[in-house]
């Protein structure tokens, strides 16, 4: 996984450049009609129930807009919202406000909506030693909020990007000659590069688990694409010399079956992919 210094340049990165593409020269509207120096002050107001995430984020924004913004943090990242619930107030500069209005709420309610659908899957896995994990579907640019939506919700994230983990799927076997070759490479290359990944294999059926197992140290499998029965298979054949991981159209009603066949993790695109934003609003005291 990235370190929290890589994180962190990923947030600012994605604030700088959404602050470029919406501010540009200059939010005229707001320059148009609203004095310098007037002052004012919004709320934060839910109009959904869920999980509320992106205060921190929204913080954030804030400060990079107008360090002078001050914000009074009613719910935290993480809680429970209902409809009217009040989130935040911010006050300061009424331009400021305005100019960083869109940015923290485009942010906020997708964060939100991911979180509220990651609980939702925690929930469903409660009682099971399996954890919901993340993918790398996601939105391009913004894919930094979009897993830390995810931890707000409960979930893990998976590795964030193709350079801090090595994940060997069926396109990497089929061009590399096999799963064994795939490995073999794989291993010469960490080698040679002085690179300390962790080595993730996928298999789609349970010959493939079974050659799979013949290399030592691979950190997980991904049993892709399984019924539950071969599921079950592979969890016994692979009987802990790897973590497991379960993926492939998995469901919040399929997830608990899953979860009963022992495997540690399922992965779902679906918690970044496929949400309906959160419906929040920024209004004027």
């Amino acid at each position: 996984m990235i370190s929290a210094a890589q994180f962190e340049k990923e947030i600012e990165l994605i604030i700088s450049n959404a602050i470029r593409e919406d501010v540009g020269e200059g939010d005229h509207s707001s320059l148009a009609c609203i004095p310098e120096e007037a002052t004012g002050k919004a709320k934060l107001l839910v109009k959904d129930n869920g999980i509320i995430a992106g205060v921190d984020f929204a913080q954030r924004v804030f400060k990079a807009v107008d360090p002078q913004l001050k914000m009074e943090i009613k719910i935290k990242d993480g809680e429970k919202v209902k409809k009217r619930d009040i989130v935040f107030f911010v006050e300061g500069s009424s331009r400021s406000i305005l100019k960083a209005e869109r940015l923290v709420l485009n942010g906020m309610q997708r964060m939100s909506a991911i979180a509220t659908k990651t609980a939702e899957f925690v929930e469903r896995l409660k009682g099971t030693k399996t954890q919901i994990l993340d993918t790398r579907k996601t939105t391009p640019g913004i894919r930094a909020l979009e897993k830390w939506a995810v931890k707000i919700g409960g979930g893990e994230n998976h590795r964030f990007a193709l350079y801090d983990m090595i994940m060997l799927k069926d396109n990497h076997i089929d061009f590399a000659g096999g799963i064994t070759q795939a490995i073999e490479k794989t291993r010469q290359y960490l080698k040679e590069k002085q690179l300390d990944l962790k080595i993730i294999v996928e298999a789609r059926n349970l010959d493939e688990i079974r050659e799979i197992l013949k290399s030592e140290g691979i950190y997980r499998i991904l049993i892709d694409n399984f019924t539950f029965e071969d599921t079950k298979k592979a969890v016994k054949l692979i009987n802990g010399k790897s973590l497991t991981e379960s993926s492939g159209g998995i469901t919040l009603e399929t997830a608990p079956s899953f979860a009963e066949c022992g495997v540690d993790y399922i992965s779902s695109g679906a918690l970044t992919h496929s949400i309906h934003n959160m419906d929040l609003s920024l209004k004027a005291v």
